[in-house]
């Protein structure tokens, strides 16, 4: 009985509902556009809002993104990331710069994540195009990886825009008579250096 009620009455509704006009239905809440010859809504695009701290990708320059976390109150902090990978194309370690204030003895700062299984005290050698470069202690660990931060002057980052290839070479606490040498692409390096905001001194 009540499955002979429900055909009826669903088909009355609906021809209710198509008999409505279409500045009706937007009173009525529908917040799509609608159909001026049939009254249907046509949808509305749905826009994802950004929530503070939320971070994306606002550029790419050659193998370099700019990401960028959101800023409710303000400009947006960036910095470069590039994944780095080993010769079977496994994600290895990451690799972040950003710009740092005018007159301080680095000019950037990079932020170097590898695995927890590395061995420490070996530390991270960093070179450009098979130079000697240097070597960076860890600083800490956590879940998401082993860091190092390491400055970078004005010389060491005109190298890398000069440059095709760095080179970040970290030893394995399973293996520590071998090195993993990892390539940094400095593809699209300077493009995305020159986006970067150099931060403001402040104010005294």
């Amino acid at each position: 009985m009540k499955a002979d009620l429900l055909k009826p009455l669903t088909l009355a509704v609906l021809v209710a509902l198509s008999t409505v006009p279409a500045a009706q239905a937007q009173e009525n809440g529908e917040a799509g556009t609608a159909d001026a010859t049939s009254g249907l809504d046509m949808g509305s695009d749905v826009t994802a809002e950004r929530q503070p701290g939320q971070v994306y990708v606002a550029e790419v320059h050659g193998d370099w993104e700019r990401r960028c976390a959101f800023n409710p109150n303000g400009e947006d902090p960036c910095q470069m990331y590039q994944l780095l990978k080993d010769s079977d194309g496994t994600p290895v370690a990451e690799f972040n710069l950003m710009r740092l204030q005018e007159g301080a003895q680095a000019a950037a700062v990079g932020t170097f994540v590898a695995p927890l299984e590395t061995l420490l005290t070996e530390r991270l050698t960093l070179s450009v195009d098979g130079g000697s470069g240097k070597q960076y202690a860890f600083r800490l660990c956590t879940a998401q990886g082993c860091v190092v931060q390491l400055g970078l002057t004005d010389d060491e980052i005109h190298q890398m825009k000069a440059g095709n290839v760095a080179t970040a070479s970290i030893v394995p606490a399973i293996a520590p008579d071998q090195r993993v040498n990892l390539s940094l692409s400095l593809t699209g390096f300077t493009a995305a250096y020159d986006a970067l905001t150099v931060p403001a001194a402040p104010q005294q």
